[in-house]
């Protein structure tokens, strides 16, 4: 035994489309139903708008013990500055990680698809986050899949994100002592899509391959539409059952 876990999930929770699949019609508190169910999340609404740290405080608060939230960077600086770290958005990315104390799960900067390869701002963007905080790095164009980035990733122990569906390319390579993996579906769109049972049992193999090297694994689920994410988490968390 490695002692490595395996959590699955979903990339978000509030989803209204998701009645009928998790939550019941008049469900009030879609966390505390998705928390019944799973133990970690990928909160991308942070994304978005970066939360205070009162409110990812409050969230902590309201999971179980065992439950881990992984977070996605802002777009502010994935996309608008491209990786650029202000001292301001280190400030606020440092308390907002720091509010979520041992719930606190691997941070993810997804970059946008036309971001080509810029291994110096790599390089100061993980210099510059607060220790501990794990990044994953999603790196969508193709110009990132490169020995001399892999390397980088790994001196500074981020994971390089492995991604499933929509013409992302899906590289198996594993850079930190956890590996973390987005299933946007099998299609050729975001969102959309369910993977079939032997598509989960190939990811199931996979996975069972990365722990069996000691390495942690977050699996989190994007194809959202239709309850989608919550049926294929389910049945990726069955097949490793």
């Amino acid at each position: 035994m490695t002692g490595a876990r395996a959590r699955i999930g979903t990339s978000g929770w509030s989803y209204a489309h998701w009645r009928g699949v998790l939550y019941e019609r008049g469900t009030r508190d879609q966390l505390a139903r998705y928390v019944q169910e799973f133990d970690t999340v990928e909160l991308n609404s942070s994304f978005y708008r970066w939360p205070r740290p009162e409110r990812l405080a409050a969230w902590r608060d309201r999971v179980p013990e065992d439950f881990v939230m992984a977070v996605k960077a802002p777009r502010g600086v994935t996309h608008a500055r491209r990786l650029e770290l202000s001292e301001p958005w280190q400030e606020r990315i440092a308390a907002g990680l720091a509010a979520l104390g041992p719930r606190r799960g691997p941070f993810l900067a997804q970059l946008p698809p036309g971001a080509e390869r810029d291994d110096a701002r790599l390089e100061a963007f993980l210099t510059g986050l607060p220790p501990d905080s794990r990044p994953v790095m999603e790196l969508r164009h193709p110009s990132w899949a490169a020995e001399e980035v892999f390397q980088i990733l790994e001196r500074h122990q981020a994971a390089y994100c492995v991604m499933s569906g929509a013409n992302l390319p899906c590289i198996l390579r594993a850079t930190a002592p956890f590996v973390y993996v987005r299933l946007h579906g099998p299609d050729d769109t975001l969102y959309n899509g369910s993977y079939g049972p032997e598509a989960i049992a190939w990811w199931a193999d996979r996975i069972r391959e990365w722990l069996g090297q000691g390495r942690d694994v977050f699996a989190y689920f994007n194809n959202d539409l239709g309850g989608n994410a919550v049926r294929d988490a389910r049945a990726l968390r069955d097949a490793l059952a």
